[in-house]
């Protein structure tokens, strides 16, 4: 987090992972074009331009897709989830580039405005195999400029974070448009079965990927905990790793039961940024970090240190031979609560 609202927040972590987006873009874009040379030397620079950015954009849309059910089922993944919107940003600019090319190529030589042209040139909006498949391709790249430039903080704070989450959710509409926009172009320009074929492999990996997610979710709502004299009996003190939590399902709320410096406090587990999971971070300097971008909380009250102003729930613990024990009923987001000593 920062005091200010900034473009980048650098650090050397990001400036590692920058160069590496980089130069993973410009090594594909070379391969591609020697590939391409040696199997099609009649190729056009336009053309050529056309399939390496947009193949180029399909292929990190599929790995920005993948990265969030990945993280939450090997934490490993964590680092890229962190620093995802460079990668975000990073597609749509391959993106845009595919698709300025496209219509310059296609509709910009003509005296009609080219995206007139592109709406127009092919009205059979009725058929399924003849639809226009440009315009697909036309509306995803509007949704993710959208995404692209309200990637900052900035539009999260003031858009509110349920907002801004549910508009960042239109990428998988942008996925569905661009899996019809290619599809229907294979079919009618030139038929690849290496498209056709990754195409079906990244929706069936993406998909997969999302269910192996939401089933192990599931398990963590699934658990249910005894109940003694208004506590709930959720588990040994011993199954919490130091300077971690477990995850529990109070009153269909998840909540968070960190261990540290000999002590046990409970706070709710949806981080107040982007919804992150603070259950699936640690203590780093006394303070709940999240795992997804790096907001942290004070554990016994759920504030975000000054002068940062954000808070979540608490809950009280108590323990008992060594099982902790947890009251179902959250208190007002940035409440005090004195943590129980091990």
């Amino acid at each position: 987090m920062a005091l200010d609202y900034k473009l980048v927040i650098w650090n050397s972590f990001k400036k590692q992972y920058d160069k590496l987006i980089v130069a993973s873009m410009l090594l594909y874009i070379v391969v591609f074009a020697i590939t391409t040379f040696i199997f099609n030397s009649e190729t056009s620079i336009e053309t050529l331009v056309i399939r390496a950015f947009g193949s180029l954009a399909i292929i990190m849309l599929h790995i920005i897709l993948a990265v969030g059910p990945l993280s939450r089922i090997n934490h490993k993944f964590l680092p890229i989830l962190y620093n995802r919107r460079h990668l975000g940003v990073s597609m749509f600019i391959a993106a845009f580039i595919h698709g300025g090319f496209s219509i310059f190529q296609f509709h910009a030589l003509g005296d009609v405005n080219p995206i007139y042209s592109l709406f127009t040139s092919n009205m059979e909006y009725g058929s399924l195999i003849n639809f226009p498949f440009q315009v697909l391709g036309f509306l995803a790249l509007l949704i993710l400029f959208v995404m692209a430039s309200t990637s900052h903080d900035f539009f999260l704070a003031n858009l509110s974070a349920k907002v801004w989450k549910r508009l960042h959710m239109m990428v998988y509409m942008a996925y569905a448009l661009i899996i019809g926009h290619v599809f229907l172009g294979a079919f009618q320009q030139e038929t690849s079965s290496f498209t056709i074929g990754f195409m079906i492999l990244g929706f069936i990996v993406i998909c997969s990927l999302h269910l192996i997610a939401a089933f192990k979710e599931r398990k963590v709502d699934k658990t249910k905990a005894e109940i003694e004299e208004g506590w709930l009996k959720v588990c040994n003190v011993d199954d919490i790793e130091e300077d971690r939590a477990k995850i529990f399902t109070v009153e269909n709320e998840r909540v968070a039961i960190f261990k540290y410096d000999g002590k046990l406090s409970a706070i709710h587990n949806v981080c107040k940024h982007q919804g992150g999971p603070l259950g699936e971070g640690k203590i780093i300097d006394g303070c709940i970090t999240c795992p997804w971008h790096g907001y942290q909380y004070l554990p016994h009250n759920g504030q975000s240190p000054p002068p940062f102003t954000e808070k979540v729930s608490t809950y009280q613990l108590q323990l008992k031979n060594n099982m902790v024990y947890i009251k179902p009923q959250a208190l007002a987001e940035g409440t005090e609560v004195k943590p129980v000593h091990i």
